[in-house]
């Protein structure tokens, strides 16, 4: 079952049987999901999650034991963890969000795959800066996961280019595309 949480509050339980997307794809076939800015997506069927990052930051989290993938597509930081749906668009609250289902669905943190992307500074009068949105973005994740005794095993961030990427939620496998100006 896959669904995307940006309705979702990440103070109550989660209720996935309101949340289901009717599944009408030929078998094996994976669903198509674009996930904007403030979405978080947890699959266990499979899915081709895309979105396009700049300064935004997307963690994607993958247990091949149980074939579940999550990903999130965060803007800012850290914000309020009450603050849902809007909490979504927290690198912190998107984070502890994923591993809370995770961890409900007996998915332990040290058996996930976990990459980093995003975090550009794509705005020429921050470059230089080291106090950009995208910097904070990505030290927010990794203070995150750090604390959670998790790591990183693979990571694209910071630079002055945005991002396309594709998560497949059956595989874990990431596609990346650097992509050259700005990202609307």
């Amino acid at each position: 079952m896959g669904f995307s949480a940006n309705a979702f509050e990440t103070t109550t339980p989660l209720d996935e049987t309101a949340h289901v997307q009717r599944d009408e794809r030929p078998p094996k076939t994976p669903m198509k999901v674009f996930l904007k800015p403030g979405e978080i997506y947890i699959g266990e069927k499979p899915a081709d999650v895309s979105t396009i990052l700049g300064s935004c930051v997307s963690v994607t989290m993958f247990s091949r034991r149980a074939k579940v993938g999550a990903i999130c597509h965060a803007l800012l930081p850290s914000g309020h963890r009450s603050a849902a749906p809007e909490g979504f668009r927290y690198v912190d609250t998107s984070i502890l969000y994923m591993l809370g289902i995770l961890e409900k669905r007996g998915i332990r943190g040290s058996e996930l795959e976990i990459r980093l992307l995003g975090g550009s500074d794509m705005l020429e009068c921050t470059r230089g800066n080291s106090d950009t949105v995208g910097r904070k973005n990505i030290e927010t994740a990794l203070r995150i996961l750090k604390g959670r005794n998790l790591e990183v095993s693979g990571s694209d961030v910071g630079g002055f280019m945005g991002r396309k990427v594709r998560f497949s939620t059956a595989t874990g496998r990431v596609l990346l595309r650097r992509i050259r100006g700005a990202i609307q």
